[in-house]
């Protein structure tokens, strides 16, 4: 299986709208690990490990449901570290 990692900056109205906690809730949907967190530039960062299909679909769930809140998204590629067992959220 070919696993990624990928970095994900949301950038919007994306805090004080339950953009972790969906994000949390839909990522049960897939076969995706990582995290969500808020940044202090009121950003939301995801970090993101799995099947590359199953990381695009999860993000099209993601942009599917929160997209009135998204204003712009950067990604980046990442070396998966394979440490992480499930997808939460970081405080």
């Amino acid at each position: 299986m070919n696993i990624q990692g990928r970095l994900v900056h949301f950038s919007g109205t994306v805090q004080g709208v339950g953009f972790r906690y969906t994000a949390r809730q839909l990522a049960r949907s897939y076969k995706i690990t990582g995290y969500v967190k808020n940044l202090p530039d009121g950003r939301v960062e995801m970090l993101l490990e799995g099947p590359a299909e199953e990381i695009d679909a999860f993000l099209a769930a993601i942009r599917n449901r929160m997209a009135h809140y998204i204003t712009a998204e950067e990604h980046q590629l990442r070396q998966p570290t394979e440490k992480f067992t499930s997808f939460e959220i970081r405080f």
